[in-house]
């Protein structure tokens, strides 16, 4: 079936993006497609897929050298789309790995740290974390209470990291704590003592995402493990910019699947002798559908040419993950409805979408919280304060 684009967005794109998409997709579908269901019905996801996305040169984005090719936010939007529209977790191993934990240590890192690292993450040979939420503190990180103390040679970690995607198969984490103070970054390999990694169980959410709760007692790192850039609360949430953006990508990928099945269900489900899409509610239904996902398609285009301009901010990013999760969970429930039972299936999908958009609407920054920061964009008026 023919991807929904009512308004030739494709024809915006350049031939290497278009290419580019391409192999994306063929990727997701000879990869990724046909276990998905399995995976999130047993909460769980093969982390071989990591050296798999190397291999496709999925990693590496936002970086120069060290093995990686720089691309740009465009094509990073396009890979987020077509992870997402297989699944949210897969999306979410790419985004940590892309842009939380490599573009981390590129921009805020010292050379040793670069040269170390990046290879390894760009092969697929290390998987990387990004440990910033606190069980008491999500939306306001400004209020974690990990601690950093100074030692001889080194620094000693004690805290608690909630949330956090690949926590569990992860060779290298970013663990952000207060010392003297100011927020600080570090790296510390997940095998050093006092470092531990517990599954977050009963997640009816993300299930094929690997997401851990982190308990740092007593964890000692070497001096050269500070992040010598990554100083201050500016520092910890210049790095979720990216993210976030990914998070608004793959959300749209994610209505897309869910138009693509109950488009298609709807044409071959026959009831009184006819095509169910044949009835007005539901082609009102799917209408709607279309349109809200073609807003969403032109604007996160449009902020994926300006963020390769340089001209985009966070209240940018805001606005798109505002709308984008907001219109893909309004598309999701609405396909649910046009499957009528098999709705719930995990094999039609469906179900799985519905389910990880609950989580998607609050991570990365709730509805509430993205709302506050498009209003002071638009008041000058802060009401966090």
């Amino acid at each position: 079936m023919a991807q929904l684009d009512l308004f030739m967005t494709q024809e915006l794109l350049s031939q290497e993006e278009k290419q580019f998409r391409e192999k994306v997709r063929s990727f997701v579908e000879n990869e990724c497609m046909g276990a998905v269901a399995d995976h999130f019905d047993k909460g769980t996801f093969p982390p071989d897929l990591m050296t798999k996305m190397a291999k496709e040169g999925l990693l590496g984005f936002h970086i120069d050298g060290y093995g990686c090719r720089r691309r740009s936010f465009v094509e990073y939007a396009i890979a987020c789309e077509e992870l997402g529209r297989c699944d949210a977790g897969l999306r979410a191993m790419f985004s940590v790995q892309n842009s939380l934990v490599m573009d981390t240590i590129y921009t805020l890192g010292s050379p040793a740290q670069k040269e170390k690292w990046l290879p390894k993450l760009a092969r697929g040979e290390v998987i990387g974390c990004f440990c910033l939420s606190e069980p008491e503190a999500g939306s306001n990180p400004a209020a974690m209470t990990t601690r950093a103390d100074p030692r001889e040679k080194g620094f000693v970690l004690n805290g608690t990291k909630m949330w956090i995607t690949n926590g569990t198969i992860a060779h290298l984490a970013i663990v952000w704590a207060k010392m003297a103070g100011e927020i600080t970054g570090f790296l510390v390999e997940t095998w050093t003592p006092g470092f531990t990694a517990t599954p977050i169980r009963r997640k009816f959410s993300y299930r094929t995402s690997p997401t851990a709760l982190i308990n740092l007692d007593d964890c000692l790192v070497p001096e050269e493990n500070l992040l010598p850039h990554a100083r201050g609360l500016r520092a910890a949430l210049q790095c979720l910019n990216t993210a976030r953006f990914g998070v608004a990508c793959g959300a749209l990928g994610a209505a897309m699947a869910c138009y693509d099945s109950a488009l298609s269900f709807a044409t071959r489900r026959h009831v009184f002798d006819k095509p169910i899409a044949s009835y007005q509610l539901v082609q009102q239904k799917l209408v709607n559908m279309a349109l809200e996902i073609t807003k969403a398609q032109l604007l996160t285009l449009r902020l994926g040419r300006l963020m390769d301009q340089g001209k985009a901010d966070h209240s940018h990013i805001s606005l798109l993950k505002l709308n984008n999760v907001r219109m893909a969970m309004d598309v999701a429930r609405a396909a649910r409805d046009i499957l009528g039972a098999r709705g719930i299936l995990a094999d039609n999908h469906v179900i799985r979408h519905l389910c990880d958009l609950e989580a998607i609407s609050a991570l990365e920054g709730t509805d509430s919280v993205h709302t506050l920061i498009v209003g002071k964009k638009l008041t000058g008026i802060d009401a966090f304060k």
